[in-house]
């Protein structure tokens, strides 16, 4: 059976912040790119609102055949690319608006095989393009301080270094090479979960996730590759689902809008560049009542929406966003 068959019909996803989002960027008009097309459901959404053309990057290539049943209906108003969204200047200019999404799409975590779950044993994968290093490759291969050093950075566990020689441990005898190994593993680590808490391996895989799939990466150099391809009232709307990832999405927009401040208080006013994007609001949007009700896993959802401005785009420095950078240990 094909990996799209095993699946649910995509038609009836409803994506996190959909009602939100769609009031924040209303009027929906011109052509867009959905840079984590995932299910489908922005893209839907853009095109049912009135946008003239989506484009829809994933660099999932299941994510396209997915969308197989349903796609035909909108012609050439749905353009699909496989690719990564830090690309997303290669692949259009001059858009009316640009929506990223940096949830794992639940096709992923509810496909045993693909290796993001706890919940489910299957091969340790997590590769969202299915391609490159594994994560049963980092898992075994990396060193134990590097180790704690992506589960700390990268998913704030705070007992990653005991986590970190656990996992030395288990894989001097024998390789972790499935999700559920890994996960016992990290439990007998850490207190049980009391009821309501988060399953105790929840900071480890996100982390290793994230490593395996440069997330942090990919996302500074989507907001940048955002910036370049957006026109002068573009919109850039991006929905986060963690701290870390909200803290460099929030730093990007304040210092893109010049409401960064300066370090130091007492430093000498230097003269500023022109800012390049506005903010439609000054905080986050979460979910309302009636989506928590609906959606349990959107409490964590924040959407942040800049407006393009015509001022030329510029570097700025990944750290300054708040971007962990890690360092690895030599061997």
């Amino acid at each position: 059976m094909a990996a799209a068959e095993r699946l649910d019909d995509s038609s009836s996803h409803v994506p996190v912040l959909l009602r939100p989002l769609l009031d924040a960027i209303s009027p929906v008009a011109g052509v867009w790119l959905d840079g984590t097309f995932g299910a489908g459901g922005y893209t839907r959404a853009l095109l049912d609102a009135g946008a003239e053309r989506v484009i829809a990057v994933d660099r999932d290539p299941l994510a396209f055949e997915m969308a197989a049943g349903w796609a035909a209906q909108y012609g050439d108003r749905l353009v699909m690319q496989h690719g990564v969204f830090s690309r997303m200047d290669e692949y259009a200019s001059d858009l009316d608006g640009v929506v990223l999404d940096l949830g794992v799409s639940s096709m992923q975590l509810d496909q045993a095989d693909r290796g993001f779950s706890f919940m489910r044993d299957g091969p340790l994968d997590m590769r969202m393009s299915q391609d490159g290093p594994s994560a049963a490759d980092l898992v075994n291969g990396a060193e134990e301080e590097d180790l704690a050093n992506i589960l700390f950075q990268y998913g704030e566990e705070r007992a990653s270094r005991r986590i970190a020689r656990a996992i030395g441990r288990a894989r001097a005898e024998a390789p972790i090479t499935t999700t559920l190994r890994l996960a016992s593993i990290i439990e007998g680590c850490l207190p049980r979960a009391k009821p309501n808490q988060s399953h105790p391996a929840t900071r480890s895989f996100q982390a290793l996730r994230i490593a395996v799939n440069d997330e942090y990466g990919e996302l500074f150099h989507g907001l940048m590759a955002a910036e370049r391809a957006l026109k002068p009232g573009g919109q850039l709307a991006v929905v986060t689902f963690h701290s870390i990832e909200d803290r460099m999405v929030k730093r990007f927009f304040q210092a893109r809008s010049g409401q960064a401040g300066r370090a130091n208080r007492y430093a000498p006013e230097t003269a500023e560049d022109a800012p390049q994007f506005t903010l439609k609001s000054r905080k986050a949007i979460g979910p309302d009542p009636r989506e928590l009700d609906e959606n349990p896993r959107s409490r964590s959802a924040k959407l942040r929406v800049g407006l393009r401005t015509n001022a030329p785009s510029g570097a700025i420095d990944p750290k300054s966003i708040g971007m962990p950078v890690l360092e690895t240990s030599r061997r």
